[in-house]
Parts: structure tokens; sequence; C-alpha cells
């Protein structure tokens, strides 16, 4: 996936969108779902905890009941309202694959290809029996290095085959120039979630994940047959600490500009002296095709470099083992499935117990045939009303951003002028992509789990390879139809929402706009935000970084920054642990600024009118509930860790509560006064878009 993506849930589309951006919003708001239908509230009062204050913790007391008597299930890392959904969708899936599965087709076929991608990863008896043999090939590679310098070309085969190395490869839009594709090369190569985890000494928890890491490295190359197991997981560990050192902070690589560095093809020696640039770019496939590439993080290419040159060849042949053994354990015999879970599952996320074989299955599915998966899934499960009300709902929140924006005090026309232009372009995709996306050329076999894992890795590289040198396609979808999420992504400046999230409580068609506007409606103000988060605003409406901002808007927006990252730097969903305002700045902006939108929205749509009182509330407390129900969530203390040091959203009680208390409409909603535990004072209240 593209990495400049930027996702509005919490989980770590697609047809253009008929509604313009010019289109005003209707007093009919979400067209009804029948003509005499009565509308519910859309509010889950079963969830609500009555002994909860609203004025004192919205959260709880939308979601008290809930997180009462709600226990997270023993095969995940948490639970809310994304999985529960997430939950719903696989059932669905799993039966379009097993029919596709029952059904004969001919070969090449994408029912063929999902059938036995999936046939092949429940054939256990078979895994069983074929031990590490579908990997032999892979080590035997790595046994055969001779010399350092063939190590370029085997990276180059890692970043096509999915196994990880010291530094990643993709194909995205160039950020200078959105007319044409270009290569962007990353840091990688670690086994667990972030360099914190390597570097931090002053953290007991991470430390004894370190401890634990090493563990498992050993008991995997033992398992494999390695006769010195402990010794060289000692050197992997030291391999791997000496590159988390020299990696960027995922603060750092949070900068669009600071991670654009054009490097001409001449010039890669420069950066890491004595690497084999030369066989690694014929090993990639892009001779001819470019003459440069993007290098994210150039010290660390630098680094890496170095700790080439002082790390002995057979350590580095130790890693290379031990990632192909990792990368590859899920699709093994039963002893590495279970290893790799005990401690990637377990001892990382604090889950007790490994999802069903089925699921599994379902999600390899998914991952590798997303696309053709998808067309069956929406065919059955997404009716075409679903698309339409959605299209209306965007073409409303668009609307009001376009207000919001000639509203501001703290942007001058000429910025404002800017943003407008590029409000225009946005672009939503709704529902599921124009065109499928085409698997002929992969091969599936019934009987080659591995072998289907590796041509699926394969054939999404071949298929980003070929992009370049051609137009940008602006239709291509990054999420499968069947995604519970949402992106926007700034290089194409588009809004996408695939069909699975365009289910209660997200989006319910048999309730009142209110709950449609706070739920479904704030996921889309989200996304629109991000094209004017920190991130977004660096990019003009075509998909160029381009500063367009004048001297003192930057400045008044930097203060609103700065405020909001001290706000949410002071949460702490753990003991010991503290949210990171910086890391979540983006997310948290979209957060804000999208309930404030989707509110605007919302009493647009009202035409002037007051919205009727429903279940005893008012439209505009159905509104605030509606936001509150889709963050219920709880999270594993271990997952909650690995939260906070790689996810640049915040924790689920946060973006309710946190963003709440920057609503002014929150406040007369609810009553909030001075002495409310949800009151802040309006200067301390951080109201951007």
């Amino acid at each position: 996936m593209n990495r400049f993506l930027i996702g509005a849930s919490l989980i770590a589309l697609t047809a253009a969108c008929s509604t313009t951006p010019s289109e005003a919003p209707t007093k009919a708001g979400i067209p009804p779902p029948a003509p005499h239908a009565v509308l519910t509230s859309g509010v889950e009062q079963q969830n609500i905890d009555p002994t909860v204050r609203a004025q004192d913790d919205f959260y709880r007391h939308v979601n008290g009941t809930w997180l009462k008597n709600t226990e997270i299930p023993a095969d995940k890392s948490g639970w809310g309202a994304f999985h529960e959904l997430n939950e719903a969708t696989l059932p669905q899936l799993r039966g379009i694959i097993e029919n596709a599965a029952k059904s004969p087709a001919a070969h090449g076929t994408e029912a063929q290809q999902i059938g036995d991608l999936y046939a092949s990863f429940m054939d256990e008896p078979r895994l069983e029996t074929l031990g590490l043999k579908p990997i032999e090939s892979e080590l035997a590679t790595v046994a055969a290095l001779k010399d350092k310098k063939q190590i370029a070309a085997l990276i180059a085969h890692y970043n096509q085959i999915g196994v990880t190395a010291p530094y990643d490869f993709g194909v995205h839009q160039d950020a200078k120039d959105s007319t044409k594709y270009i290569v962007d090369l990353g840091q990688s190569g670690l086994g667990l979630p972030d360099r914190d985890y390597y570097l931090k000494n002053d953290d007991a928890k991470l430390k004894d994940a370190r401890v634990k890491y090493q563990a498992h490295i050993s008991k995997m190359l033992a398992m494999s047959g390695d006769r010195h197991a402990g010794a060289d997981a000692r050197k992997i560990m030291t391999l791997e600490t000496a590159l988390a050192k020299v990696q960027w902070t995922k603060v750092q690589n949070r900068d669009p500009v600071k991670t654009y560095n054009r490097v001409e093809l001449a010039r890669l020696a420069r950066l890491a002296p004595g690497y084999d640039w030369k066989s690694y770019l014929a090993a990639t496939g892009i001779a001819g095709k470019v003459t440069y590439v993007v290098v994210s993080q150039p010290s660390y290419l630098t680094g890496f470099g170095k700790v080439l040159k002082s790390t002995p060849l057979p350590v580095w042949k130790t890693y290379f083992r031990w990632h192909v053994l990792s990368s590859y354990a899920p699709y093994l015999s039963k002893s590495y499935v279970d290893q790799n879970f005990a401690f990637y599952g377990t001892v990382l996320r604090g889950i007790p117990q490994p999802e069903p074989r089925w699921k599994r299955a379902v999600k390899l599915a998914e991952g590798g045939i997303g696309e053709g998966l998808g067309k069956l899934y929406v065919a059955q499960y997404f009716p075409p009303d679903n698309k339409a009300r959605m299209e209306k709902l965007v073409g409303n929140l668009l609307a009001a951003y376009r207000e919001s924006i000639d509203t501001l005090d703290w942007m001058t026309p000429a910025t404002k002028k800017e943003a407008q232009a590029k409000l225009a372009t946005f672009m939503p995709k709704i529902g599921y992509p124009n065109k499928w996306r085409d698997y002929s050329t992969l091969t599936i076999a019934k009987d080659d789990l591995v072998g289907n894992v590796r041509r699926a890795n394969l054939f999404e590289y071949r298929r980003n390879i070929d992009k370049l040198g051609k137009p940008i396609d602006r239709e291509e979808w990054d999420m499968t139809p069947q995604t519970v999420n949402a992106y926007y992504n700034p290089e194409l400046n588009e809004i996408v929402f695939p069909a699975a999230i365009l289910q209660p409580p997200f989006f319910n068609v048999q309730a009142d706009d209110a709950v449609n506007y706070g739920a479904i409606g704030a996921v889309i103000g989200h996304e629109i935000s991000h094209g004017f988060d920190d991130q977004g605003a660096q990019y003009d409406g075509l998909g160029n970084l381009r500063d367009w901002w004048t001297k003192e808007d930057h400045e008044k927006f930097a203060a609103k920054t700065k405020a909001l990252i001290a706000q949410y730097s002071a949460y702490s969903p753990l003991p010991g642990y503290h949210v990171n305002g910086e890391l979540t700045l983006g997310e948290n902006i979209a957060d804000n600024s999208g309930l404030a939108i989707a509110y605007k929205a919302y009493q647009l749509s009202l035409g002037g009118k007051p919205a009727p009182v429903i279940d005893g509330m008012t439209g505009d407390q159905r509104f605030f509930i509606g936001f509150g129900q889709v963050w219920r969530g709880k999270v594993r203390d271990q997952q909650e860790i690995v939260y906070l040091k790689t996810d640049p959203h915040s924790p689920p009680q946060f973006r309710g509560n946190g963003t709440l208390k920057n609503q002014p409409g929150f406040y007369s909603a609810f009553g909030i006064k001075p002495g409310d535990k949800m009151y802040l004072p309006p200067e301390q209240r951080v109201i951007m878009w």
C-alpha cells in the first residue's frame, strides 16, 4: 500500500463520486430509505451508562455499559466498533470463498484463484508433511552467499517476495511532479515494531520484549536446524540494534519534505559507498525505466552502508536466514506457526490464542487477490442505494468545508483562495472501483501455499513496476471494498470510503440524519481534513509538494498545532505511557476538524428547520452520541504500547473525549459548564477548521 495514505481507523474503495464539490447541501440531508419509513435515532442505548454524566466523561457515558460488559475475544488484541464490523464481514467473505472453492472454474479465473489460495492455506496435513521444504530454495540462496557484494541483489529479491530486508522498495506518484510515478527507497529491516524497542533502556516493558524477541529468534533458528541458535540470535539482535540506531523516528518520517530526497541513480553510491547499487538496480527490473529514485531517509542508507561494512558476512547470512524463516513462518507447519504467534501474537500484542484457521485463510485471500474477492463481495452485500446516499453525504461535507474556509478568522485571503482551489479538486471514491484489477497473470496452485504467497507478492511488485513511465492511474484503489476503514491520499487528493465501512454504527440507512452525520459524517470530514492537516496541507490540489501558505498563516497554524500537541501529549492510556502528540498530530487535527465540519454540514442539512427530538434526544445530542459510539474500544496493554510507539492515531477514548472538548457545539448540546470534567476554558480549545 502507498506509504503516504492517511487512514481514519484504529486498525490499521472506488468509483469516482458523481457529486461535484460545487453541489450545495439540500434540506433533505441523507435520502430516507423509503418514502414513509419511520427513522430511528440510531443511538445504541443499550451501551449507555446512565451512572456516568455526559458532562464528566462523555466517552464512558455513551459506551460505559458496553465497556463493562465486553471482553476482548481471546484471539484479538483489541475490540471495538471497527473490529465488530470487520468480524461481521469475515463470514460473508468466507461464504464467497468457499462457494468459489466448490464451483468448477476455469484455470486462471478469479474464482479458481480465490478458492485454491484459500484451500492451500486450509490444507494443514500437507503443510505438516512439508516442514521447511517450501522455503528450502530461499535458505539455500542465503547459504550460497560468498561475498557481501551479492547482498544487494538478494535485498532486491526480498523486496519482491515479501521478506523483511534492511530497506524497502516502492512505486508511487512523484510528490514533486504529480504527472509520473517514481521509485522510493525507505528504511526497514527490524523484527520488532519500532526502533524504541531496541534503544529504550529506561522502559522495562520494552526491555522485556527485547529479551523475549532474542529468545524467539533462538528457538526458531534451533527448530530450523541451527546448532548455534543462541549465539546467532545474539548476533542478529546486535545487527538489528545497529540498524535501529541509524533509523529515523516515526515523528521525523511524518515530514513529507524532509523525506523527499531525489537522488540520481549514478549518485546512489555517494549515500552508501561500496554498496553494489548497480546489481541492486538491475535486479529490481527498473533499469531504463527511471533516472532517479526518492530516498526517504538518506542518512539511514549511509548508516546501513557502514553497518554492512562492519558486520561479517556470516552474521548477515544468519540475519537473512532468520528473516526468510520469520516472514514465511505463518505459512509453514504448525510448530513454526505456533512459535511465530507465541511471540508476535502473545508477547508483543497480548493475544492469548490465534484466530481460527479459516479467518486467517480469508485474510490471506484478501491480501493476495483482494479486488477479485471485492468484486464478488459488493455484488452480494453492497446495495446501490448505499452508494447514492453516501454520495449525497460526501457532497454535503465538501460544501460545509468550503463554507468553513471562507469564514476562518485566522487564514488570509490568499491562502483561502488556494485552499478553495484544492478543495474543488478533491476526488471522492465510494464503495468500489470503476475498474477492477486484472489477476489473470497470477498463478495460484491448490497444493503450494508458500509458492502462492511468493507469487502473489511478486505479482503485486511487478504490477507496480509496470506503472513506471505510464500516466498516473487516478482510478486505482489502495484499499479493497471489503475493508472496514477509509483513507485520504494527498498525492491523488482523493478521499476513499470502502463499501464495508458503510454499515452501522458508521452509516445507518434506517436512522435519522443526526447520528449518521456524527458517525460516517465525521469520518468523511476526517478524511477531507487530512488534505489540510500539517502533512496534507503541504500538497496542492494536483498532489505536488508546494508551499501555498503565506508566512502569517504558517505562524498561526503552527501555534494551533503546538497547542494540540500539548493537549494530546497530556493523555495517558497506561501508567507511564503517554500519547505522542507529535506522532498523532495529523490524525488529531483530522478528528477535531472532521467533527467540526460534520457538525456544520448537519446544521446546513436542516435547512433552518429544527431537528426532531427522537427518544428524548435533540438532533445535536444524537449527532455527538453518533460520534462517541463509533470510537468504543478496548485494547490489551501490550498492543496499546505497540500503538503508542507506531500508530499515528490516538487511543479511542481520547479520539472521543479529547475531540469533543474542543467543539463549541458539544458544550451547547449537553450544557457543559465550568467544573464539569469535560469542560475546557474557551482559550484552551483548539479550533482549526
